[in-house]
């Protein structure tokens, strides 16, 4: 297929994976497959950095629409940002001396974990009960954004819904606040992903850029609906694709 047959297919997806990552993340599960499919035959790193190039224009406008609307608990999402960029610069790095499968089953184990809790808790998330001690806040986002940036490196699958429920369980934070921050500490990761790949790989530069409109147009809208129905909106996309990722990851284990 040329470049026009194939944008007919990933087009579609790249707009779903950017309404799915400006509310709750987890667009990564639609548009990595979506390129591999596309691109049987062309190495991994490639396509893993065509990924977060369309995907980093999507979830920048999300953070924005966010900004304008939200409070931003900054001395949670700068900290988390920095150490981010570190975490996903050595976890790009990092793939080349171990495979990201082996992290299959321990995902897949912590993802269960996850939903099982946030379904539990039923009051999870919707209120905001932050600690207002600044010295905490920063050591707890700053190891968040650096564990969890790794990770993105890495593997990436799921990476802002981690985010959002670490912010949530140890910070306080409501959905929505957790949501903003989660973006602003994605944008950091996804753009030391980018230095990494484009420094070592080849990056499908047209079909980025053509993929990263539609992400954005599905992140414009995907932040505007979050914003508009509030905590428990995104509570219950939270979940859903929180419940997507566990089956995605047992199908490909089994």
């Amino acid at each position: 297929m040329d470049i026009d047959q194939l944008f007919l297919v990933l087009g579609p997806a790249a707009f779903f994976a950017g309404f799915v990552d400006a509310v709750v993340g987890g667009g990564g599960l639609i548009q990595i497959p979506a390129l591999f499919a596309a691109y049987p035959t062309t190495t991994p790193a490639t396509l893993f950095g065509t990924n977060k190039v369309a995907s980093i224009v999507g979830t920048s406008s999300a953070a924005w629409q966010y900004a304008r609307r939200v409070r931003i608990p900054w001395a949670a999402a700068l900290p988390g940002a920095a150490a981010a960029l570190l975490g996903s610069w050595y976890g790009a790095k990092a793939v080349a001396y171990l495979s990201p499968e082996v992290l299959r089953p321990l995902i897949l184990i912590l993802l269960i974990f996850v939903a099982t809790y946030t379904f539990i808790r039923k009051d999870l998330g919707t209120g905001s009960s932050e600690d207002n001690r600044r010295g905490r806040t920063v050591a707890i986002a700053a190891g968040i954004g650096l564990v969890i940036g790794f990770y993105d490196g890495f593997f990436g699958p799921g990476t802002g819904s981690f985010l959002i429920f670490l912010f949530v369980r140890t910070l306080g934070m409501d959905f929505l606040r957790a949501s903003v921050t989660a973006k602003i500490v994605n944008v950091a990761t996804n753009f030391a992903a980018i230095g990494y790949f484009a420094l070592n790989v080849e990056i499908l530069w047209k079909l980025a850029a053509l993929m990263a409109v539609c992400n954005l147009s599905g992140a414009v809208l995907g932040s505007r609906m979050a914003l508009r129905h509030g905590s428990a909106f995104v509570r219950r996309m939270f979940l859903g694709v929180v419940c997507v990722l566990i089956a995605k990851l047992a199908w490909d284990l089994l």
